[in-house]
């Protein structure tokens, strides 16, 4: 459904093969990181203050986790090295949250272990918040003495199950090397944890939409990658006259209307889950939960939806099946709610592409530059 070639896909899925196996080694060397005795206030530990370190964090996911994370006092520290994400998103959370202690933005490379390793050795992260890598997911790592690791994980590691709604029991049976990437990244955690008193979460969840609604951060692709990107941005350059129209493929699925069927879940809802995961992680234990709204909408539903948002009447190209794709996934969000009381509340597919598309308007460049 998002606008990707089954070749980059691949692609993408073998730089994420490689990262994951460098999770290992980051695991072992970030035990082994020395202690700081730095004054300042991010390399030292700080009685009621909980120090995020949030990888991808100028990208459109990871800076809206950022910006919960700084409202809630959390002290935040985002390490992404610009490939997706924007110096703009972190500028306007630095803008937010000047004050000394709260926010810290690092260039850097997770792909680069001496560079990481020295992250890690200067600065006291209590916990990891992971969405950095190629094709919007991340590799997960653990780092020196941190207790907690939140993994932004996929419904893409269950493939095309028998049933719907897919629950954290279903099984994990990918069809694409997005999905398998992705669950051998879970597979690298769980093994992880069973020889430390790690708290883990991984977050399953399922096709993101929307933006911040006071209009403080959006999703904005760089120029080069605008053709992969989630359907939502397809959208929104149709409609913005960037590119000529939107291409959907496949027509001829088992579903209602013949195209595939997805659970749009807004960023907000989202980040609210991450917060309340971090909240609620136990030393020891791994919990694992889908992240959605438990309703299925399909291709040409939302095509329509975006079209009411933007109010623009868009030119839509039917093609023939993408390799991988799968007819119908949506999920059973009823372990979330009722172990961390969490339940989306932005569910009017409506609303949350008009949320996002007063963010687009006003950011005709999105951020701008990626290092201004």
């Amino acid at each position: 459904m998002d606008i990707v070639s089954a070749n980059r896909k691949r692609n993408f899925a073998g730089r994420i093969l490689v990262a994951s196996v460098l999770t290992a080694v980051f695991i072992f060397m970030f035990s082994l990181s020395p202690d700081s005795n730095s004054t300042k206030a991010f390399p030292r530990h700080e009685p009621g203050v909980t120090h995020v370190l949030v990888t991808g964090g100028a990208g459109y996911i990871g800076s809206h986790a950022a910006l919960r994370l700084l409202k809630d006092s959390y002290r935040v520290t985002i390490v992404d090295n610009l490939s997706r994400g924007n110096m703009g998103a972190v500028k306007v959370l630095q803008e937010l949250f000047p004050q000394p202690g709260q926010l810290q933005f690092i260039y850097a490379d997770l792909g680069d272990a001496k560079a990481v390793n020295k992250i890690f050795a200067e600065n006291a992260f209590d916990a990891v918040m992971h969405f950095a890598a190629v094709a919007y997911v991340g590799e997960t790592m653990a780092a020196h003495k941190v207790k907690t690791l939140i993994y932004s994980s996929t419904c893409a590691t269950y493939g095309e199950p028998d049933k719907m709604p897919i629950t954290e029991s279903t099984p994990q049976k990918p069809i694409n090397p997005y999905g398998k990437a992705k669950k051998m990244s879970e597979d690298i955690i769980i093994d992880f944890s069973k020889t430390t008193n790690m708290a883990v979460m991984i977050l399953r969840y399922f096709n993101v939409i929307g933006s911040d609604p006071e209009g403080r951060l959006g999703e904005a692709p760089h120029p080069e990658l605008r053709e992969h990107g989630r359907i939502s941005g397809a959208c929104f350059d149709a409609a913005r006259g960037i590119i000529p129209g939107l291409k959907v493929r496949g027509t001829d699925y088992n579903t209602a209307d013949g195209t595939c069927v997805r659970d749009y879940i807004d960023v907000t809802d989202l980040v609210d889950a991450h917060v309340l995961a971090l909240a609620n992680a136990k030393p020891g234990k791994v919990g694992i939960y889908n992240v959605g709204t438990g309703k299925g909408r399909s291709v040409k539903e939302f095509v329509e939806a975006c079209k009411k948002a933007t109010g623009v009447n868009i030119k839509v190209e039917y093609l023939s099946r993408r390799p991988g794709d799968y007819a119908e996934v949506y999920s059973d969000p009823s372990k979330i709610r009722d172990e961390l009381n969490w339940t989306a509340r932005f569910t009017d597919l409506q609303g949350s592409l008009q949320i996002a598309w007063r963010w687009q308007k006003t950011h005709i460049n999105g951020y701008g530059s990626r290092n201004n």
